[in-house]
C-alpha cells in the first residue's frame, strides 16, 4: 500500500511540475515574443503634405510653334508655390539595446501641425515597441538604454515596422519646442532599442 500511495504521489508530482512548466513557457512566449526577432516588418510611408510635380504634357499636345494663332491674352503672374514640409530638427538614430540605424526628422507641415518622420529605419522587432519623444538626453551604450522614461515624454503611438521610412504625428497641444530626442522604446521591457537626439535645424 505505501509503494502505491508513493508511485501516485510521485507521478501526480510529475504533472503538476510539468502543467506549472507547460504555463510558465507560455507566460514566458507570450511575455518576451522571441519570434519578433526573427519577424520583419517593412513599411513605406511618403511625407504627408509633400508637393507633387506637376503631370507632363499630353503626348499630343502641339508644340507652341505648331499651335493655332489666338490673340495674345495677358501675361498672367506665377502663383505662388505652395508651402511644404519644412523640417525644425533632425538626427542620427544610434544603437541601444538593438542595432538600430536611420534618421529622424521633425516636420512641421503646411498647416502648422508636425510628424516625427523615421527615414531609412532598420532595427529590431520586439514586443510592445513605441515612438517617443522625449526630454532626456541620448547616451551611448548601457547608460542610454533607460533614461527616456526619467523625464517628460510623448508617446506617438506603436512602431508601425521596425524597417522603412514612417510618420508618427504629434498630438494636438504638444509642443515640440518642449522636446529634443526620440527614441525606439520597448514599453514591456523599459528600455530603449535606439535613439537619436535631435539639432534644430
Amino acid at each position: 500500500m505505501a509503494g502505491m500511495r508513493g508511485g501516485r504521489f510521485g507521478r501526480g508530482t510529475v504533472a503538476v511540475a510539468a502543467a506549472v512548466a507547460v504555463v510558465l513557457l507560455g507566460a514566458g512566449l507570450y511575455w518576451f515574443q522571441p519570434w519578433k526577432l526573427w519577424q520583419d516588418t517593412t513599411v513605406e510611408e511618403s511625407l504627408p503634405g509633400a508637393v507633387a510635380a506637376a503631370p507632363p504634357a499630353p503626348a499630343d499636345s502641339p508644340a507652341p510653334s505648331e499651335a493655332a494663332p489666338s490673340e495674345e491674352a495677358p501675361a498672367e503672374e506665377p502663383s505662388p508655390a505652395p508651402a511644404g514640409p519644412e523640417t525644425v530638427a533632425s538626427g542620427e538614430l544610434i544603437s541601444h539595446e538593438h542595432t538600430t540605424t536611420g534618421t529622424v526628422r521633425l516636420v512641421r507641415l503646411a498647416d502648422g501641425s508636425h510628424v516625427v518622420r523615421l527615414e531609412d529605419l532598420d532595427t529590431s522587432n520586439g514586443p510592445d515597441l513605441r515612438v517617443w519623444l522625449t526630454d532626456a538626453p541620448v547616451k551611448e551604450g548601457k547608460a542610454g538604454w533607460h533614461v527616456f522614461d526619467d523625464g517628460q515624454y510623448v508617446s506617438l503611438g506603436k512602431l508601425k515596422g521596425n524597417k522603412g521610412s514612417q510618420n508618427y504625428p504629434l498630438p494636438e497641444g504638444v509642443d515640440p519646442s518642449a522636446y529634443s530626442s526620440v527614441t525606439i522604446w520597448c514599453d514591456r521591457f523599459n528600455v530603449s532599442f535606439g535613439a537619436a537626439e535631435l539639432a534644430r535645424a
